[in-house]
Formats: structure tokens, C-alpha cells, sequence
């Protein structure tokens, strides 16, 4: 039996886009609401959250969490303890994504993985963005010296603790970049807090 020309064409819409859509994207590509049940209930894509979609015989997402995040929410960037997570800084394993956001964006929309957000002003949010690209999805994170300059800023919500221990793991690192993590400090206005710590660490 012949397959319907509209399920064609949408499994070659998710091709050419990694796999993967979502709702408003699929529709604005030209597939249809019904096409895009049809797919689901076919099997054919899955459904990884509310309103985002991937071909099902991808393989499995190495990093699942950081891609739904990453595709719902664009203008994000991993940051504090998730961004200590990825950039291997601490052994605290965050119950929640943690992103960053400039003040004044409007919230996204996310119900599963669960996240917290935190805002940034505008010239803190623009500063030391990475973009990785993972599972083939582009995810931005702030740098290791960015990372921990924002642990000590929001140390009362985070923890002292996780910010300092994520400073003893960079110093263990083989690339440090101390300028960078000065200027950063500067910048986010915490560098009398941070000197003490390295001084005894470095």
C-alpha cells in the first residue's frame, strides 16, 4: 500500500531538521495538525514534551533534559549549578535546570524537565556564552570563568559551598584562564568576595 504524500513530506521535514520539531515549527513548515497525529500515533515521532516532537528511530538522546530546554527555550543560557554540571565543576547534581535569562524576556513555557530560572541584566546575560552543539542541537552555557563569577554573585540562593568547591575544581583544571575569571568577577561586582578564595587556592 502506497504512503500518503503528506506523511512522506513530514518525515522528511524532521529529517532535514535533526529530527526533531516543534509544534509551531512543524506547522509552519507545511505539515498538518492531522499529519502530525497520524506520525505520533503512528509511532513515527515521539513526543519528548508538551508541543516538541523526534523521529523515533533516531538514536536515543545522550542528554535529553538539554535538548527539550534547549529547543523551548532558545534565548536561554545553562548557567550556575547545571552549567557547573556540564562544565564537570561540582559534585552537586542539580534537582533542576537552571538558565539564565535577560531581564525583561518573557518567561518560557517548559513543564517537563523541570527548570529554575534566574535573570540577568543585560550586560551580565550577554557575557561568556558557549554554544555546544549536543546530540546535534545547539545548547548555550556560560563559560567555566562566567560560571563561577555567577555561583558567587548568587551564592545566598545556590549555596557558598558549591560556589567555592567549583572554584578548587577549576584550579585543578589544565586550562585556566585567572584574567578572564578577574575581568568576569569584576563585571558581576564580586570581586572582594572572590579575592580571599584566590589567594588561598592559587
Amino acid at each position: 500500500m502506497k504512503r500518503p504524500k503528506a506523511i512522506e513530506k513530514a518525515e522528511r521535514i524532521f529529517f532535514y531538521n535533526a529530527g526533531m520539531l516543534k509544534t509551531s515549527d512543524a506547522l509552519g513548515l507545511g505539515i498538518h495538525p492531522k499529519t502530525l497525529y497520524e506520525l505520533e500515533k503512528a509511532g513515527t515521532i515521539q513526543k519528548l514534551s508538551r508541543g516538541l516532537y523526534r523521529l523515533s528511530a533516531l538514536p536515543g538522546l545522550s542528554h535529553p533534559d538539554l535538548a527539550i530546554v534547549s529547543l523551548r527555550a532558545p534565548k536561554a543560557v545553562l548557567c550556575l549549578n547545571s552549567a557547573l554540571a556540564f562544565h564537570r565543576l561540582t559534585s552537586y547534581a542539580p534537582d533542576k535546570i537552571h538558565l539564565a535569562l535577560k531581564k525583561g524576556t518573557e518567561p518560557p513555557r517548559i513543564s517537563e524537565p523541570r527548570v529554575r530560572l534566574f535573570w540577568f541584566s543585560a550586560f551580565s546575560y550577554f557575557e561568556g556564552i558557549e554554544t555546544h552543539e549536543i546530540d546535534g542541537i545547539p545548547v548555550r552555557v556560560y563559560s567555566p570563568e562566567k560560571t563561577i563569577a555567577d555561583c558567587f554573585k548568587f551564592r545566598n540562593k545556590i549555596g557558598p559551598e558549591i560556589a567555592i568547591q567549583a572554584l578548587k575544581l577549576y584550579a585543578q583544571q589544565n586550562q585556566i584562564d585567572l584574567a578572564e575569571l578577574l575581568r568576569l568577577a569584576q563585571l558581576c561586582r564580586i570581586t572582594r568576595i572572590i579575592q580571599p578564595y584566590l589567594e588561598a587556592i592559587f
